[in-house]
């Protein structure tokens, strides 16, 4: 019996390589299913093999768990074929690159490691009853570089700078310092109070500029969901010309039409989320609700924008991005979104994973053309 039930679990498993998850912890598994495909491959390789001395129900195994080995390789396939045109894609948005030629994704690099490098901590803002700091990553390369801004997601009530760090380490090592920011959460404190701890960090950086060897001229604004919102928000508003980009990674861009379409409530009540962000459900609070979506605020002097999400995403919908990206389209802005059919919210957790790979080559691309070819 037993090689009849593991077969057919680990195929309902691999339903979550191109469905939605229905429920919080689901959606926790997706990102493993999706990110680390190898180890469900491995598993369902050893359970495979145990037909041969295992010849009850044999053939109902098997054929559950080859099924299962598909779903469970199909976003390493898919990413192949995103990658197959991903680079000519960009080109057409931002015009041929000037970094070394490099494949979007690799199977090997799906075996690969990340190491997170030094950091140091400084506090950027003292508010009467909080302070703010942000860890500061210093670009591995001599003289004053871009840095970039990364805003941590969370709900906009919790999570901290140390999110998902492996990237800054990336980032640092390509020659770019990174400086990410806590900032003041929900629901203590409200909207648009972030894209003042926005406009704070960067003044502190500004300030500190020749100890931290920052090109100030050059500051591109990266955020993930409720981060990403506040990174777009910040970039479309504050009219700073040192913001040279915005990077969204599955972020909130219309909180109107996001508050009229909630996420499932088996994963999250997205609404309440708002309401405590924003002080209010939105009949009691419209004006907030519009003045905190980012695409409302989008026009032609707008910065260029990186927008990344996975069609899979079950905390913020795909049609925020869609929304955005013909927002940006229609006022000539140049941008570029990365499409990732198989992936859900927070894929990016793993960086050597297919969507992780993907999203990462993205941003160096995206870095390169507004960092290196302002004028552009």
């Amino acid at each position: 019996m037993i090689r009849l039930v593991i077969p057919i679990a680990l195929f309902l498993l691999s339903l979550l390589a191109v469905f939605n998850a229905p429920a919080y912890y689901l959606w926790l598994m997706a990102i493993a299913v999706t990110e680390y495909p190898l180890v469900f491959v491995a598993i369902t390789i050893v359970v495979l093999l145990t037909g041969f001395w295992m010849r009850q129900y044999n053939m109902a195994g098997s054929i559950a768990g080859i099924l299962a080995l598909l779903l469970f390789l199909s976003p390493i396939a898919r990413a192949y074929k995103v990658a197959a045109t991903l680079p000519d894609e960009m080109d057409a948005s931002f015009g041929k690159s000037t970094l070394p030629p490099q494949k979007p994704f690799s199977w090997l690099k799906l075996f690969s490691s990340v190491q997170n490098s030094s950091y140091k901590t400084f506090t950027y803002a003292n508010y009467t009853d909080i302070q703010l700091n942000l860890d500061f990553y210093s670009a591995h390369a001599k003289g004053n570089k871009p840095c970039v801004v990364v805003i941590h997601g969370g709900s906009w009530s919790s999570g901290d700078s140390k999110q998902l760090s492996e990237l800054n380490t990336y980032l640092a090592k390509a020659g770019y310092n990174v400086a990410a920011i806590n900032y003041r959460m929900a629901p203590k404190y409200k909207s648009p109070l972030q894209i003042e701890d926005v406009k704070n960090a960067l003044n502190y950086l500004r300030q500190h500029a020749d100890s931290l060897h920052i090109d100030t001229t050059q500051f591109v604004l990266l955020g993930r969901s409720a981060g990403a919102q506040i990174a777009l928000l910040a970039g479309y508003t504050l009219k700073d010309a040192g913001i040279k980009g915005v990077i969204d990674f599955y972020g909130p861009a219309d909180m109107v039409w996001g508050y009229s379409l909630p996420a499932n409530p088996l994963v999250m009540d997205s609404r309440a989320v708002m309401e405590n962000y924003l002080g209010g459900t939105y009949t009691e609070v419209p004006q907030n609700y519009a003045a905190s979506s980012p695409i409302a605020f989008v026009n032609p002097n707008s910065p260029p924008t990186l927008i990344i999400h996975g069609a899979n995403d079950v905390l913020v919908a795909y049609e925020h991005s869609r929304r955005l990206n013909e927002k940006l389209e229609q006022n000539g802005i140049k941008h570029f979104w990365l499409k990732l059919p198989w992936a859900t919210h927070g894929f990016d957790y793993n960086l050597n994973g297919p969507g992780g790979q993907l999203s990462t080559y993205a941003v160096g691309r995206f870095l390169d053309f507004v960092t290196k070819r302002p004028s552009q």
